[in-house]
């Protein structure tokens, strides 16, 4: 990343940044997400990057918010960001920046980062996946930080107050936050057959074990290879809405993408309706299983 120096401002009120689906009337004690499946890239700051739209999806959760949409529709609230995590990533702390990227960082700022922001994946990525800069100069702190405040605290205001109104009518709330990950992960253990789910807990911390337990026995008796917290234990939503005491648990699953999508063309392939429906018939059984679930 060079000093030129990029200044462009983005016009928000023309951009939808996420989508609900199903929130008036829960019908099951759980809350989904899709934090990373936005694909609407403001203009702006496409204008500003030297990089493809392609090159700019390779992090996508492709499909995720349509894949888990029948299971939405049977009653369970559904939050999706239509802004990319190229642009905004709002599975991260806000913390979690690069000062390095900006040309006017406070100094305050420095030192805040994780080693996620420091490897160019923080909240406001520096990079893609294959290395690529998004920028070829360094962007202004002040933007970076309007898009933390209309991207990313109404997604996250947002959430809250679904996760709330799922817990208040209840009594508690399973969170599962929904993504995608990349075959060539799920391939790098060297066994025979790829890891096709993986449901992250944090070990445990972050929910019941009978709780990711009882998703599993669902997915498995459809066929499917499952792990727990392998190769990803869980991020910052998993982390954070986390609150036992408070009788909120969150999950955060993982789908190889190569079971239901071309990764390489960014299309679904001929599995994805049979991925889609035991995804989702999934979701409907622990949802069943939680109506009866005793704390």
């Amino acid at each position: 990343m060079g000093d030129k120096k990029i200044n462009f401002k983005v016009d928000y009120k023309k951009l939808k940044i996420f989508e609900e689906f199903n929130t008036e009337n829960p019908q099951f004690p759980m809350v989904l997400s899709s934090p990373h499946s936005g694909c609407d890239f403001p203009p702006e700051f496409l204008a500003n990057t030297h990089l493809s739209i392609e090159d700019l999806r390779e992090s996508e959760d492709c499909f995720v918010t349509e894949m888990v949409r029948a299971a939405s529709d049977a009653g369970i609230p559904l939050l999706s960001m239509n802004i990319p995590r190229t642009f905004v990533d709002v599975n991260r702390d806000k913390i979690e920046l690069d000062d390095t990227m900006f040309y006017d960082a406070p100094q305050a700022a420095g030192g805040l980062g994780s080693r996620r922001s420091r490897v160019g994946f923080g909240v406001i990525h520096r990079i893609v996946t294959q290395n690529k800069s998004i920028y070829d100069g360094k962007i202004s702190y002040s933007e970076a930080m309007e898009r933390l405040e209309k991207v990313y605290d109404p997604y996250h205001k947002r959430l809250k107050q679904l996760v709330d109104r799922v817990t208040r009518k209840f009594g508690f709330c399973l969170l599962i936050d929904c993504h995608s990950m990349p075959s060539k992960i799920c391939n790098i253990m060297n066994e025979t057959k790829p890891v096709e789910f993986c449901l992250c807990t944090l070990f445990d911390e972050s929910c019941p074990s009978r709780i990711s337990e009882q998703l599993s026995r669902s997915l498995e008796s459809d066929g499917y290879r499952v792990e727990f917290n392998r190769p990803y234990a869980g991020a910052f939503i998993t982390f954070n809405y986390c609150q036992p005491r408070k009788n909120i648990y969150t999950l955060q699953l993982e789908v190889n993408r190569s079971l239901y999508m071309s990764e390489n063309v960014y299309k679904k392939n001929m599995n994805f309706h049979k991925v889609s429906s035991d995804i989702c018939g999934a979701i409907l059984s622990l949802g069943k299983f939680l109506l009866d679930f005793k704390i």
